[in-house]
């Protein structure tokens, strides 16, 4: 049988409501084991092996949670006896933590995120299913050398791509395609699509990291104000994330506030609040002292400039960075 190690880290698929009804305003309260019991056959799927590193809402998680996270799923990567890993995770922020693994995860073993849209007391919850495919895609040796993924709603989804595109309803993850790599349809892993091998590839390692720099993402906007990046400033972030407007233009605040930033030694990165769309570079950027997210929403830039200063990258190599992602 297939060796799997199962993760728990709490969110929706591990919470419950004293009303079935109600589909918000509940609490996390089921562990990743008793989970796995909900699924019937779950024990003929594979040998699985679980864990619980901590069990709470996704929206709670802090950088040391995520780190800890990631370094056992690193650790779990490189075991040979260890055949793919399934994290359950919040759908809050399943997408930051996706993309932190995606930066910093290597190896062929399959790494499945998934989670749930509605509680497990609800009476259409959707955590088993979703659980149920993210075992059977981390099983699949179809399934390595593809990066880490996250299956919600039948769809496999590249974790580079991943992004939560609704409030409530089930299908929040993928529902445009973008990122979708495949699908699980009555228990069979189709992929029709495999992620460029740069994509696919973990850029910064973890040895020795405890701790990340602060980067705010600070939303850009029609007379927006000076005193959010003065905040930045005195707080001692070390870098600034623009959510900026069409192609990561910023008002006239916003400009203002990045230079000053930059003057005191913030790496400031120009992202977009446009959900679909690269921010290009500008020739003004590097007068301004700025730098553009590319492809990357802000978000995921913001993952990214943590992960970079950390690891000690001056500017030119953040902006090379970016260019790649």
């Amino acid at each position: 049988m297939r060796r799997l190690l199962l993760i728990g880290t709490g969110g929706t698929i591990a919470a419950t409501a004293a009303d079935a009804r109600r589909l918000t305003d509940y609490q996390v309260t089921e562990g990743i084991g008793a989970m796995l019991a909900a699924i019937p056959g779950a024990g003929e799927l594979a040998d699985i092996r679980c864990e619980q590193p901590f069990n709470t809402d996704s929206r709670a998680l802090r950088t040391p949670q995520v780190l800890q996270l990631a370094r056992r799923v690193a650790q779990a990567a490189s075991d040979p006896s260890i055949d793919g890993i399934v994290i359950t995770h919040g759908t809050d922020s399943l997408e930051e933590t996706a993309f932190f693994l995606h930066l910093t995860v290597g190896g062929p073993t399959p790494v499945v995120l998934t989670g749930a849209m509605r509680p497990a007391s609800a009476p259409s919850a959707d955590g088993p299913l979703n659980l149920l495919n993210a075992l059977l895609v981390a099983r699949d040796p179809a399934s390595r050398d593809r990066g880490v993924l996250v299956a919600m709603n039948d769809r496999i989804l590249s974790a580079r791509l991943t992004t939560k595109g609704h409030t409530t309803r089930v299908d929040a993850f993928g529902a445009d395609g973008l990122g979708v790599l495949g699908s699980v349809c009555d228990g069979q892993v189709r992929y029709h699509l495999r992620p460029e091998p740069h994509a696919a590839a973990p850029r910064f390692g973890l040895a020795g990291l405890r701790a990340l720099p602060a980067v705010d993402l600070i939303h850009d906007y029609q007379d927006a104000p000076l005193h959010p990046y003065q905040s930045a400033i005195r707080s001692g972030a070390r870098g600034i994330v623009v959510a900026g407007m069409g192609n990561g233009s910023l008002s006239p605040a916003a400009g203002r506030g990045c230079a000053m930033a930059a003057r005191r030694g913030l790496v400031c990165v120009r992202a977009s609040r446009v959900p679909r769309g690269s921010v290009t570079a500008k020739a003004s950027d590097a007068g301004a002292r700025l730098l553009a997210a590319h492809e990357l929403n802000p978000l995921q830039a913001r993952i990214a400039l943590r992960l970079a200063l950390a690891h000690g990258l001056e500017r030119g190599a953040i902006d090379a960075l970016l260019r790649t992602l």
